[in-house]
């Protein structure tokens, strides 16, 4: 019963069944060297057809930080206090044994931000689009992908927009390859690559126009059981190669209930 189950943090692939429905309850934290963020976000899908599936997340802002990083958090949540609307279309797959297949979604995204400042910047609304490709089966888990979030000019000031890449294995054990009632589980490497760019106020960049570059790796794991799914998963920078005042990040936690209809 369980679609359109993927990784934590990473772009990915699966869809919902046609008429499918999925509801989400996370709980995010990221920790900077000065400060700690906690926030609830829920997550409605609902599929459209079994290659098409619509989005909505929403959050509630338990900590915020002062100076947030821009960061996607993970494949259909912001980490930021974002309203988002989404569209996922997965426009190639080819099933070529039991339970194995190649497939491709784009990723189409909208959203409104909570907070009226954001980094000392004036925080717009933003656009997102990415695309993931990659491999399931019973056994083996890969998938590739990556992502653009632009936003929008606000009183004379933008914050800078932000590219990005993620890469994910997953593996199944073979004790867990059972019939319900008999639990499901998963674990999960995923890496994310981001590119932030600087702030502009009044249509000038703040510092320059280099961009920061952080990579943050970390295991993370899916249990299903049922119409049940639980995933939590943390990741810790290897890389963080920023620009002047950039805030440096200690780690990103997440756990994420899910439960399908």
């Amino acid at each position: 019963m369980a679609q359109g189950h993927g990784p934590l943090y990473g772009l990915q692939t699966p869809t919902l069944a046609k008429g499918g429905v999925d509801l989400n309850v996370a709980g995010m934290s990221l920790g900077t060297e000065t400060e700690t963020s906690y926030m609830l976000r829920y997550l409605f899908s609902y599929g459209i057809t079994e290659d098409l599936q619509i989005n909505l997340t929403t959050p509630t802002m338990i900590e915020r930080l002062g100076d947030a990083p821009r960061t996607r958090g993970n494949s259909n949540m912001t980490a930021n206090g974002d309203i988002e609307a989404s569209l996922w279309y997965r426009f190639f797959s080819n099933a070529f044994g039991v339970g194995k297949r190649f497939e491709s979604t784009a990723i189409v995204g909208v959203s409104a931000p909570t907070d009226d400042v954001r980094g000392q910047a004036n925080v717009g609304n933003s656009l997102h689009a990415a695309i993931s490709t990659g491999y399931a089966s019973r056994t083996w888990y890969g998938w590739i992908g990556g992502g653009y979030q632009y936003y929008f000019e606000k009183r004379g000031e933008q914050l800078g927009d932000l590219p990005y890449a993620s890469a994910v294995v997953g593996y199944r054990p073979n004790i867990f390859m059972g019939d319900y009632p008999k639990p499901d589980w998963r674990i999960f490497i995923e890496s994310l690559a981001e590119f932030p760019g600087n702030n502009k106020f009044n249509g000038q960049l703040d510092l320059s126009d280099l961009r920061s570059t952080k990579v943050l790796v970390g295991p993370s794991f899916l249990g299903l059981y049922g119409a049940w799914g639980i995933s939590f998963g943390v990741m810790f920078p290897v890389v963080q190669d920023l620009t002047l005042w950039a805030v440096k990040e200690r780690y990103r936690l997440a756990i994420n209930l899910s439960y399908w209809l």
